[in-house]
């Protein structure tokens, strides 16, 4: 077994006071002194996330687009320079083998962010996708018989987690921060919508900078090499002191993405299920002529489908706990938690259909105790725009 991994910034979190714990291989803070103080930062002000356990994929030249169009469930190919999208790594047999985020550089130029616990995974189905993609197709014609194409010519994929950092400030005040910061140098800022990117520096330093984020907030992720991310967080963390910014840990960061109804791999995402039964069904365009899972992706009619569980009290159900609708067990909760912003319990849970539809009564036992609960739209919160 390998040991865990530390990210370029163990020392600043060690000197405030992180607890850390072993996440997808690395050891990540947890939290600094209060998850709800955390939390609460980020939903008024900021919080300030190091992100930098999870693994980046630049994906370029030869038919770069067309090839994540075949591994990746979205059309990706139709993205605008400038732009993100948020997609999906699937199996042959339509499961779900991670979740990333692709952000167009280029005409033929890509960057892929995936999870820390799938980054072997993901390079593993870009190695297949690779050998797929380059090799000859087979076109059964009723004229011809079956003739051979070949897709395109392969881009290089280049794994570069370990040469940089990414850091995220998450919150209503991300965007007076980051122009706050020294040394920070943003063309283009005042334009730069959500799910966008720009090329930036810090301290001459390139710098690339998306709005994107997984709390629900608005707020920034900035991808820098490993020997500037230091000096990033030291002047995001000066800069943001008189607007109220703190550092936070996964812990936060997983009751915020939760309130936000955001899914999280090895819970509502899994190889265990297809993307429609976790409300992702839109993610893939099966009108695409060829693609990884093509033809898998339609759950069985009683396969479990993901809701939102709002109950009342202060006893929040937990992932494993089990879902009844009367005396029957009819799901399980993959994601659960009293939330810090709306003061109840809340939930993702994978339910028979027939308890999926919204309003339905059901209950949650908590260690024996049955817990009154009911089946809610995702999210559970929306930001203020």
């Amino acid at each position: 077994m390998t040991d865990p991994r530390y990210t370029t910034l163990r020392d600043r979190h060690e000197a405030l006071g992180a607890s850390f714990t072993d996440f997808g291989g690395w050891m990540m803070p947890v939290r600094y002194g209060s998850d709800l103080a955390e939390h609460h930062a980020v939903r008024t002000a900021a919080g300030l996330f190091d992100i930098s356990h999870m693994a980046e994929f630049w994906v370029h030249d030869g038919e770069a687009a067309g090839f994540l169009d075949y591994v990746l469930a979205g059309r990706i190919s139709a993205m605008p320079i400038g732009k993100a999208k948020y997609s999906l790594v699937l199996a042959a047999d339509g499961t779900i083998i991670d979740d990333v985020i692709v952000y167009r550089t280029g005409e033929q130029y890509f960057l892929v962010v995936s999870n820390a616990g799938n980054r072997d995974a993901v390079a593993e189905a870009f190695a297949a996708g690779l050998d797929a993609f380059a090799g000859p197709a087979f076109v059964a014609s009723p004229i011809l018989g079956e003739s051979v194409s070949f897709r395109g010519e392969a881009p290089a994929v280049e794994d570069v987690t370990e040469d940089l950092s990414l850091i995220a400030v998450q919150g209503p005040r991300a965007e007076e921060i980051l122009r706050a910061t020294a040394g920070v140098d943003i063309p283009g800022l005042d334009d730069l919508g959500y799910y966008a990117w720009r090329e930036g520096t810090f301290d001459g330093a390139w710098m690339f900078v998306a709005r994107t984020g997984y709390t629900g907030e608005d707020g920034f992720e900035l991808l820098v090499p490993n020997d500037v991310a230091g000096a990033l967080w030291d002047g995001l963390l000066a800069a943001g002191e008189p607007f109220g910014i703190v550092p936070a840990g996964l812990a936060a960061r997983d009751t915020l993405r939760l309130e936000a109804g955001m899914p999280l791999y090895g819970h509502e995402l899994s190889r265990d299920i297809v993307p429609a039964q976790a409300g992702l069904g839109r993610v893939v365009v099966d009108a695409k002529e060829d693609f990884v899972g093509k033809g898998a992706t339609t759950p069985a009619e009683d396969a479990p489908v993901l809701v939102g569980i709002t109950s009342d009290g202060k006893r929040a159900g937990r992932a494993g706990y089990s879902i009844l609708l009367g005396d029957d067990v009819v799901g399980e909760i993959t994601s659960g938690a009293l939330s810090p912003t709306l003061g109840h319990p809340i939930a993702m849970a994978f339910v028979s259909p027939s308890a999926a539809e919204l309003g339905t009564e059901l209950s949650i036992d908590v260690r024996g105790t049955r817990i009154p609960a009911t089946v809610t739209a995702l999210p559970f919160y929306r930001r203020n725009k």
